[in-house]
């Protein structure tokens, strides 16, 4: 019986993970570098991409994905051959009803989730393609494939990811380059829910209240990291991810108070 071929080594690989500063972006950057991966970290917070960078041997970017001339210095630092790009730069803003909710949280959640991706994808596309083995994995949401109250703005973005996403896979058919997207339901970072309530503690705590094990961080950057070392004909169109307790948006198991 012939014998498979050894996997291909990822050592050497490069990939740029946006929104790197802390949370999935953070964990997604050390769990590449863990797998061989040369990983460039871009976020605004120059400060601690420079600092996760330090720590994995990676390249730090000061980059904000909403702003076109930041975006180009990340595609020169990149140079011209890349093999990863995780589009993981995003965000929530707000949680009003559609009747009450502030226009401009709703365009910076359309701007960051949806232009900027595309900023970003545009930008290291040629990159990508010149790798001969490139792959786009765009972080998504469980929130981009079901609505729920209090939540229009931002699943409107993140439906907005993932179509964006399905778009791209249809347009570089011919091309070298897989499209891929993933896509969280209830994960506990340090800052999301934080973000969304606007510094709010008691707000950002209640949507975890009674749930012990929520997914985390890394749970989602171990996922991402399988996604991107699956051999070079395998693409893994989407992976919809949760933890155990949550069935879906509005069905959470939750363990009552025991104040």
């Amino acid at each position: 019986m012939t014998e498979s071929p050894p996997s291909p080594s990822h050592q050497s690989r490069t990939a740029v993970v946006t929104g790197a500063s802390s949370g999935i972006g953070a964990a997604t950057a050390r769990m590449l570098a863990g797998a061989g991966f040369h990983v460039f970290c871009a976020a605004r917070r120059a400060d601690r991409v420079a600092e996760l960078a330090d720590a994995i041997d990676g390249t730090p970017v000061t980059c904000d994905v909403t702003d076109a001339g930041s975006v180009a210095v990340l595609a020169d630092a990149v140079g011209p051959s890349l093999n990863l790009l995780v589009n993981n730069a995003g965000g929530a803003f707000g949680a009003d009803p559609v009747g009450q909710a502030d226009p401009d949280d709703w365009r910076r959640m359309y701007d960051v989730n949806v232009i900027g991706l595309q900023q970003v994808t545009r930008a290291l596309l040629p990159a990508l393609i010149a790798s001969g083995d490139g792959m786009i994995l765009n972080v998504g949401s469980t929130a981009g494939r079901i609505a729920y109250e209090g939540g229009a703005g931002y699943t409107a973005a993140k439906h907005g990811t993932k179509v964006v996403t399905e778009t791209l896979r249809l347009e570089l058919w011919d091309q070298p380059v897989r499209v891929c997207e993933i896509a969280p339901g209830m994960v506990k970072t340090d800052e999301f829910a934080l973000v969304r309530f606007a510094g709010d503690q008691e707000k950002a705590e209640a949507v975890y209240r009674g749930v012990p094990d929520p997914l985390t961080a890394d749970d989602i950057a171990d996922a991402i990291t399988w996604m991107a070392t699956r051999p070079a004909h395998v693409n893994v169109d989407e992976l919809v991810i949760r933890p155990r307790r949550q069935a879906a948006q509005h069905k959470v198991h939750r363990e009552p108070s025991s104040e």
